[in-house]
């Protein structure tokens, strides 16, 4: 899973104010975003600056996918945003943020690179991190993105009733057939209770 704020780079932060503003807004949020992650028993592989990058493991008690675990986090971190962030950024004269996700479904590599003591980071090695990262450049501000092979571990009713396949163009393909590989948006969203 990959989330990505969007127009990030159109905010002031040229003065020290600005930049120290923009420290305190991205702590607030990045701190509830990371939280969330945690709380469907993800694991965050690295912060981008402006996004996240986040990996999710098939199977507990219950036999859960990763990319229900993913769905559903992207759905609270959505939420947390609206009701949470947003209303606190508003009163304070900031403007809100909004960003997009995508998700993906299959094998990656995790691992540390990099100079031991000194300078090293996660990496994730594997087609479905490529994909979920490109997929972000065909979403738009709050909307999820599913990769085919993510849309196939929903659940049943969740395809059904909140995914509608997009007509967009990935660029990508199958490389057994040549077909052009599909991503979905999913459009449910977690309902605000009073």
């Amino acid at each position: 899973m990959f989330t990505d704020i969007c127009d990030f780079s159109t905010r002031d932060a040229v003065t020290i104010e600005e930049q120290e503003l923009m420290l305190r807004v991205l702590n607030l949020y990045f701190t509830e975003m990371i939280r969330i992650v945690e709380d469907y028993g993800g694991y965050v592989e690295k912060n981008t600056g402006d996004g996240l990058m986040a990996y999710f493991e098939d199977g507990n008690p219950a036999g859960t996918s990763a990319t229900k675990k993913a769905t559903a986090c992207a759905l609270t971190m959505d939420a947390t945003n609206t009701y949470l962030i947003e209303p606190i950024l508003r009163a304070t004269g900031v403007a809100p943020i909004t960003f997009r996700t995508s998700i993906e479904y299959g094998p990656i590599t995790v691992a540390k690179i990099g100079a031991p003591g000194r300078f090293n980071a996660n990496v994730a090695i594997g087609n479905v991190a490529n994909f979920a990262a490109k997929m972000l450049g065909v979403l738009k501000p709050s909307q999820i993105g599913l990769g085919a092979a993510a849309f196939a571990q929903l659940p049943p009713l969740w395809q059904t009733l909140w995914t509608e396949l997009a007509d967009v163009s990935t660029g990508w393909t199958y490389i057994a057939t040549g077909l052009p590989y599909p991503l979905y948006f999913y459009t449910g969203r977690w309902a605000r209770l009073a």
